[in-house]
């Protein structure tokens, strides 16, 4: 089992930049497919990125791709969201999520989750 803490959102201007940073406990965080979602207002839930084990191979949402980056430090049980070109349709709570068995950009097949972080960018 694992538990995911997010940090690092807040407001933002439309061109800014912020990084997020989801903390996982326990020592198997390698063993876990990672990845971000995100929710807007009103909206489902939708994947932004993912990343596979060794951090070795990322997977991007269209709409994010060439602003975001993901990556992470095994080492540190963490994985960052590098947010660039931010614009007011990126606003929406950022969640990280963990499975066991991946690659899946369905959200209904993470078993773990964060409690979310607000990401809010403003025009």
């Amino acid at each position: 089992q694992v538990q995911l803490v997010e940090s690092g959102g807040g407001l933002v201007q439309t061109g800014g930049s912020l990084r997020l940073s989801c903390a996982a406990s326990g020592r198997t965080f390698s063993g876990y497919y990672m990845a971000w979602f995100r929710r807007a207002p009103g909206k489902d839930r939708d994947l932004v990125g993912a990343i596979d084990y060794s951090g070795a191979n990322t997977y991007y949402a269209d709409s994010v791709k060439g602003r975001f980056t993901m990556s992470r430090d095994n080492a540190k049980n963490t994985v960052y969201l590098e947010m660039n070109s931010l614009k007011p349709e990126d606003t929406a709570v950022y969640y990280c999520a963990a499975k066991r068995v991946g690659p899946s950009y369905n959200p209904a097949s993470y078993a773990y989750w964060g409690q979310g972080t607000q990401v809010t960018v403003s025009s």
